[in-house]
């Protein structure tokens, strides 16, 4: 399902916030109040501002380095899941660390084993 401006003015009408999470391919409608943007190395990149910018790391095709020309309040590196997660995460901490505007984002159910 995709949000459209009849869906936010029901949402609104009815009290509702609406915050969404996208791979950023489409662009968002105007309304949205809180856009999550994370972007997937190699699909299409058009959602280019909103409030945070997450990246999952690394990605080898989208590193935060090679990120310009957006506008974002906040940006969060998030260690990708797998066989290399420590190393993954002990990556974007030292990241963060060296490049402030970046933060670590992680996935706090995965941790506490919640699936």
């Amino acid at each position: 399902m995709q949000v459209d401006t009849p869906l936010l003015n029901a949402l609104h009408a009815q009290g509702f916030e609406v915050a969404v999470e996208t791979n950023g391919s489409i662009a968002a409608p105007q309304g949205i109040d809180w856009i999550c943007v994370s972007p997937k190395a190699g699909a299409p990149w058009i959602q280019v501002h909103g409030n945070e910018l997450k990246l999952a790391y690394p990605q080898l095709d989208l590193l935060p380095a090679s990120i310009s020309d957006v506008d974002f309040e906040a940006y969060f590196l998030q260690p990708i899941d797998g066989v290399n997660l420590a190393g993954n995460t002990q990556a974007a901490i030292e990241y963060c660390q060296q490049n402030p505007k970046w933060c670590l984002s992680l996935q706090t159910h995965k941790i506490l084993n919640i699936r």
